[in-house]
């Protein structure tokens, strides 16, 4: 797994019971996975399939979370990609908690928006 992005989320994001909404974790997660199917097929990527989605715990304000990725699967124009997200919390007695997991599709697309080869090196 590789660290693909760090973010803390603000009160803002937070729903009237104070956890953040799950959407917004959503939308972290969809921008992070993408990184490295926009390394790989050195363009531009969009998001096909959220083939799988679980909230394994809630999400604080002022928890830190650090989104780590891996690509499971390349084809001829998509690739899948496992994101966990990881809680860093209680900065006095830090502890470590997986919030979310998640398995994503993305496909690479061409500057007209259809879809493209995945180069192979």
């Amino acid at each position: 797994m590789e660290l693909v992005t760090r973010v803390m989320p603000l009160p803002k994001d937070a729903n009237g019971n104070g956890d953040i909404f799950g959407g917004w974790i959503m939308a972290q997660v969809d921008l992070a996975g993408s990184a490295l199917p926009v390394r790989i097929s050195r363009g531009r990527v969009a998001t096909i399939a959220v083939n799988e989605f679980v909230f394994r715990s809630s999400v604080s304000v002022g928890d830190l979370l650090s989104i780590y990725a891996r690509i499971v699967r390349v084809g001829n124009t998509s690739m899948t990609v496992h994101v966990e997200v990881w809680a860093e919390r209680n900065p006095v007695n830090p502890h470590l908690v997986k919030v979310t997991e998640a398995n994503i599709t993305y496909v690479a697309i061409d500057e007209h928006g259809k879809p493209r080869t995945v180069p192979r090196d």
